[in-house]
């Protein structure tokens, strides 16, 4: 398996290796009893990432990423799907995640989310918006804002969606 096409972009190559990592991890995930939020590989400054992203019920612990890490580790240096030399982070995705999949947003329905639109929903009005994560589909976002209104936003209208933090 070698996700590194020299033939196609590098978001394709990029796609297809975050693909092919996350079929690796699946099992993993599974039989550790966590659940894979995402996988990226980017290059920062001169140095390639491989991050994983897991979660479970109540929360991930250190040991949670430590067994996962291994595990995974082990399978990459079996399998050898990337070429270029990277570093292996494995973490939870933290509080204020942000929501980018339908998968992430599955998670998060009924949650409280805040977000950044492109336009706003109005001539002049306020590109912001948060409340309760109400609905989706593969074109909108549904979300009940605190004055008790739905609002449905075109998911290719916003900018950046995640759970709000609440101090």
């Amino acid at each position: 398996m070698e996700c590194m096409n020299k033939k196609s972009s590098k978001p394709s190559r990029r796609a297809g290796c975050e693909e092919a990592v996350e079929a690796m991890l699946s099992p993993i995930a599974a039989s550790l009893g966590v659940r894979i939020y995402d996988v990226e590989y980017v290059k920062e400054g001169s140095d390639y990432y491989l991050r994983a992203y897991i979660d479970k019920e109540g929360g991930v612990t250190i040991g949670d990423c430590e067994a996962v890490s291994r595990a995974l580790s082990e399978e990459l240096d079996r399998e050898d799907p990337i070429q270029d030399a990277y570093i292996l982070e494995v973490s939870s995705p933290g509080l204020g995640r942000n929501l980018t999949k339908d998968r992430h947003l599955q998670y998060s329905l009924g949650e409280e989310v805040e977000g950044k639109l492109f336009k706003p929903l109005v001539p002049k009005g306020p590109k912001e918006f948060e409340g309760i994560l109400r609905a989706f589909d593969a074109d909108t976002v549904s979300v009940e804002t605190p004055e008790g209104e739905t609002i449905v936003l075109d998911r290719k209208n916003i900018a950046v969606l995640r759970l709000a933090l609440d101090f």
